[in-house]
């Protein structure tokens, strides 16, 4: 069912293919073509690649740190949200910078023209449309007992990338009406996938849900009713390759901020019967659940409903907090009980979609199913939810199957490097019950892990990988060596206390501090800027201007960063440990419960400290399974045999 594509189909043999053009699709597809790999997506539509399929919205908490990683590893939703960004703010300014979380509300044609025009110039990318019916599996080989190996779709190939959203298995509800699909006007995708996943490959498949709210149109809602909530006066963009947005201040579009009333409440109570989809138990997200999950969680309550434009022309509203899945008819009663749309028409009611996920338990570090050579999986495939954490995915993934394609090894991320890796660790980990989604509380070295230092972080790790383009590296090789040229400028810079209040007056240095003070440990103080610091010191600091927003997050968090630092080493030490996937678990020593050896046996854990993060994985069978291994390394130093799992 392939159709005529972006680039002339030249060859029947591709190191890569994607499949799915949505978030996760196009960042695999863009990173396995930077990496040097022959790729082709494959997807269902071409002109809906890049389509912001629910929220018109880019980042925010957690989320917000994941966009800046995936740019500052060269991937594409970063320079995409600069572009069509249309509304810009930092969220939890009230806090410290390690939680801000950048934002921006999108245009929804801008985006998926900027995402489009991007693949359309990567080389040795070709993007065609069409429906991918099956996998081709190989059997086991002698070699490799237990262990499938995807050869291809249709075409020849070394790895596949699968990125299906909410298309697998697909289901739409409307009230009392199902269809097929993952997104209206949309076809879900092919039984034979679902199925070789379930039954050939023999993975562990489940069922969640999501929903949309329905679409209002702008001329009819009564704004004077709703509290005006206008953007940041200078946007921040969230790539480190733009020092600004496409978006000027003053062509920002504002937001608004509405409640519900005991009426919408009403209104759901009186619909129940006729809605299916909230009646049946299937997990929908905990952080952004349906109105119906909220008035029935948490009745007599009022809930923040945000009107968020979809475009700089669009004449269209998104209801942030809205979406719903009764009739139509009972939509529009339910709307209009709120006062600032009580006269609201719908443009396209809300809906929600039921999908299969694969447990994501069964897929190692590099996102690849430990079972079956060759495929990965990237996005609400894996029980996330959500564009950032899809992208996050789909271009770890992408990266992984070029590795495998070009015969380099896998390679993985730490959850004390990123909030990628923190993303991937639980969900190889710990799996999913209910969709999962990023917090900035799910990180234990948050304050390294900061949004302003992503590209210090990241980047050179990724153009050592390949897919970091040399511009982007020797641009952050240059901030890093003016930052460090920076910060020893002002650590060599001392001040009295005497000279502290002399030359600083509105610094409230403490009487009882008697030595001298860095520039950086002034820094620390609230009330002094860089800027201010710089202009006391011209010849010392001026030169460095340009970064006083980091040097000030950089000395604030210099002593916590310090002692993680120390932290961080230790745990690297251990959690690096490599696990051998041949261990009989049921045959080690009885200090280990039956409880960890059942879990440790299902999971395969390839570190350490992979295991330590397996939920009912206690302290103890950590340091028994750490004692095992190191006594295992010395048999086999010693030429014994080590105990392998029994065949």
């Amino acid at each position: 069912q392939l159709q005529p594509s972006w680039r002339h189909l030249s060859r029947q043999c591709y190191d890569v293919i994607v499949v799915g053009g949505g978030h996760a699709g196009t960042e695999a597809a863009a990173a396995a073509a930077r990496m040097g790999a022959e790729t082709l997506l494959v997807t269902q539509k071409i002109h809906t690649i890049g389509a912001l399929s629910c929220n018109p919205s880019l980042g925010g908490v957690g989320k917000g740190h994941l966009v800046r990683e995936v740019d500052a590893l060269d991937g594409l939703c970063g320079r995409a949200g600069d572009w069509a960004g249309i509304n810009f703010s930092i969220l939890n300014r009230s806090k410290g910078p390690a939680v801000w979380g950048p934002r921006a509300q999108l245009d929804r044609q801008r985006y998926r023209e900027f995402i489009q025009g991007e693949l359309r110039s990567i080389s040795r990318l070709t993007v065609l449309e069409g429906s991918v019916e099956d996998l081709l599996v190989a059997e086991p080989s002698p070699d490799e007992p237990g262990s499938h190996r995807v050869t291809g779709i249709s075409l020849g190939m070394h790895s596949v990338v699968l990125t299906t959203g909410t298309f697998l298995s697909g289901s739409i509800f409307v009230g009392q009406t199902t269809s097929p699909g993952g997104r209206i006007g949309d076809a879900p995708s092919s039984a034979g996938l679902s199925h070789t996943l379930k039954e050939r490959l023999g993975l562990r498949v489940g069922r969640l849900r999501t929903g949309t709210p329905p679409r209002i149109v702008k001329e009819s809602v009564d704004f004077a009713l709703a509290e005006l909530h206008p953007p940041d006066r200078r946007p921040t963009p969230f790539s480190f390759m733009n020092t600004h947005t496409r978006c000027k201040v003053e062509e920002q579009v504002p937001c608004y901020l509405t409640y519900t009333t005991p009426g919408v409440e009403r209104v759901v109570q009186e619909s129940l019967h006729l809605n299916c989809h909230i009646q049946q138990d299937t997990k929908g997200p905990r952080y952004c659940p349906s109105i119906e999950s909220r008035v029935l969680r948490f009745p007599g309550r009022s809930h923040q409903v945000w009107l968020e434009p979809e475009g700089v022309t669009s004449d269209l509203l998104y209801p942030q907090g809205l979406s719903m899945t009764m009739p139509p008819e009972m939509q529009l009663r339910l709307i209009r009980e709120i006062p600032a749309l009580h006269r609201a028409e719908i443009h396209s009611p809300g809906y929600g979609v039921q999908y299969d996920y694969v447990c994501p338990t069964q897929l190692s570090s590099a996102l690849q199913v430990k079972t079956t050579q060759g495929l990965f999986l990237a996005g609400q495939i894996n029980g996330t939810t959500g564009y950032e954490e899809a992208a996050a995915q789909g271009l770890w993934a992408g990266v992984n199957a070029a590795c495998r394609a070009l015969s380099t090894p896998p390679v993985s991320l730490s959850r004390t490097e990123s909030y990628i890796g923190v993303l991937i660790d639980d969900l190889v980990c710990r799996g999913v019950t209910e969709p999962y989604r990023m917090f900035t509380s799910r990180a234990e070295f948050r304050t390294a892990l900061r949004p302003d230092n992503a590209d210090l972080r990241l980047t050179p790790k990724g153009y050592e990988l390949g897919c970091v383009s040399p511009s982007r590296y020797q641009e952050a090789m240059r901030v890093q060596r003016s930052l460090q040229d920076a910060m020893a400028a002002l650590q060599a810079l001392t001040l009295s206390t005497a000279r502290c209040r002399e030359k600083l007056p509105d610094v409230r240095v403490s009487e009882s501090k008697n030595a001298a003070l860095t520039g950086m440990e002034l820094l620390q103080y609230k009330e002094l800027s860089f800027e201010t610091l710089a202009s006391v010191f011209p010849e010392r600091l001026s030169s460095y201007l340009e970064f006083s927003q980091r040097l000030k997050i950089e000395a604030v968090y210099k002593p916590h960063c310090d002692i993680n630092k120390k932290e961080i080493e230790r745990i690297q030490k251990e959690e690096n440990m490599f696990l051998p996937q041949d261990i009989d678990y049921f045959s080690l020593p009885a200090s280990l419960s039956q409880e960890a050896r059942e879990i440790l046996d299902r999971v395969r854990p390839t570190t350490l400290g992979a295991a330590t993060r397996l939920e009912g994985i206690t302290p103890a069978a950590v340091v028994s399974l750490y004692n095992y291994v190191q006594f295992a390394e010395k048999k086999g130093e010693n030429g014994q045999q080590k105990t392998t799992r029994s065949k």
